[in-house]
């Protein structure tokens, strides 16, 4: 089976992350000379593909309850759930204030902005959560939660979501508002950051809404031991072009350049806090690498349960297969390494195959443990191939025994980048995705390139992209980053 792995410790080491964190630069390979089984890490990732469930069989662990387990928008219980499903995830070193981290998690993907009377809201019977493993065993360390409730004054009076522009927040005019509670949850115990937070309402329109910065303004809410929270729209800034699913994009590269999600909105909660909030011991400088993830808990009834659950992108989309969609969003990260057939669709990735049937792109020799780094153990030299200390809780001074799994990782002690690269560590940006994710990282060209190899050569493939490279609105500059509503159908965006 895969097998946890103890920390090395050779002596007091340096913050190798911090000083020269990727070891190599853009147009440097990034793999070692050596075979990178020879590590002991290498030899407990060999038998990968092979492993058996850690506890119980992996039909067991893979078990749902039946109308209870959901997932992003491509597995197939989702659909009709989608105030719980759960797009994406970012985290990332904030660009304008040292020091603190900003956690983002989008949920309720293509939300038409003219998709009235009711428009979007957080589910009131649910948990909404962004989790942290800061020392490597793959389990929840600290848990930002959110859960909502209603405000409705419309009654049996109107249909409207309003009846009058709306200027602010508590606005009479502004007949349905959500409210939230936003818990910070560690082993220590649960602490209340946020008892009566407003949600930024949907962005009804211009005559409605005529200065909805404000309203997204107001807000923001600080929180008692430094930082920020924002719960509310936003566009949906996660760009590309989705007819990867009609045959990798026309069979020919001839379906690119269109950025299908243009002009919808998402739903998005968000805190930046220090660093320090999330490090093993408060300590950055020896703890800088954290793992994040998403998940959602709707209530069935008599519990809670895991409904959707989301790290790195793209991975339920198109690395879990069709039949194992809605138990991977059910399950939580440190059961990852016990289920084979999940496994072995990272070591065997059928994107990789697929490029090279359709395009003739040579798919790199399996096992990818190039991939085991990337999406489940952290790039660290003693973990694989790839020749960089990166972003692996194992170069954590004090981290726990490594429990390989799918979360997204960030090294918190490298600093923003003064010009940021869409194509992250691959262009040598090494504060971009897969070292965390940031709003303007072009995930989808990034992981193109690492299934067809990058990682290992240094070297991108010539045309492999869906040409999109960026949002259709601009950043902006202060949390929460992410920009404002659309207002117009997005068919007209």
């Amino acid at each position: 089976m895969l097998r946890e792995e103890t920390t090395s410790r050779r002596g007091p080491r340096t913050n190798r992350a911090s000083r020269n964190p990727a070891g190599t630069s853009a147009h440097q390979p990034l793999r070692k000379d050596r075979p990178w089984s020879s590590g002991p890490t290498g030899d407990a990732l060999v038998g990968l593909g092979l492993a058996a469930a850690l506890a119980a069989s992996s039909a067991a662990v893979l078990r749902t309850d039946s109308g209870t387990a959901s997932s992003h928008r491509e597995a197939p219980m989702i659909a009709g759930d989608p105030r719980n499903d759960n797009t994406d995830v970012y985290a990332f070193v904030s660009p304008d204030k040292a020091g603190t981290v900003t956690l983002m998690a989008n949920w309720i993907p293509f939300q038409e902005p003219q998709g009235g009377p009711n428009f979007y809201t957080f589910d009131t019977k649910s948990r909404y959560n962004i989790k942290i493993d800061n020392n490597g065993d793959a389990k929840p360390d600290i848990t930002y939660q959110w859960t909502f409730r209603d405000e409705d004054k419309r009654g049996t009076s109107t249909f409207l979501y309003n009846n009058g522009p709306v200027t602010s927040l508590d606005d009479p005019n502004l007949l349905y508002r959500q409210r939230y509670t936003l818990k910070r949850i560690t082993h220590g115990g649960t602490r209340t950051l946020v008892p009566d937070g407003v949600v930024a309402p949907s962005n009804v329109g211009p005559a409605s809404m005529p200065d909805y910065g404000r309203l997204r303004a107001q807000s923001i809410r600080s929180l008692p031991a430094g930082g920020k929270a924002f719960a509310g729209q936003s566009d949906e800034a996660f760009f590309l072009d989705l007819r990867v699913f009609d045959l990798l994009y026309g069979g020919d590269l001839s379906e690119v350049g269109q950025d299908t999600t243009r002009g919808y909105n998402v739903n998005t909660l968000a805190v930046q806090v220090p660093a320090s909030d999330l490090a093993v011991k408060g300590d950055v400088r020896r703890n800088p690498v954290i793992g994040v993830w998403s998940t959602t808990d709707k209530h069935n009834g008599h519990r809670f349960v895991q409904v959707s659950r989301l790290g790195n992108p793209l991975v339920n989309e198109v690395v879990a297969p069709a039949g194992l969609k809605d138990a991977f969003n059910a399950l939580p990260p440190d059961k990852d390494a016990g289920v084979p057939a999940l496994v072995k669709r990272v070591t065997d990735p059928e994107v990789a195959r697929l490029l090279e049937g359709i395009y003739g792109i040579k798919a790199p020799a399996t096992p990818r443990d190039d991939l085991v780094e990337i999406f489940l153990t952290g790039i660290a030299k003693a973990n694989g191939p790839i020749e960089a200390d990166l972003n692996s809780q194992t170069l954590n001074r004090d981290a726990a025994k490594l429990r390989p799994s799918e979360m997204l990782r960030l090294n918190m002690a490298i600093p923003p980048s003064k010009d940021p690269n869409r194509l992250g560590v691959l262009a040598g940006d090494l504060q971009g995705f897969p070292n965390g994710r940031r709003l303007g990282d072009d995930v989808v060209d990034i992981s193109l390139q690492a299934v067809a190899g990058a990682a290992l050569t240094g070297r991108l493939v010539p045309g492999l992209t869906d040409k999109v490279d960026g949002n259709d609105k601009p950043l902006l500059p202060s949390f929460p980053y992410i920009p404002l509503p659309s207002n117009t159908a997005a068919a007209q965006g």
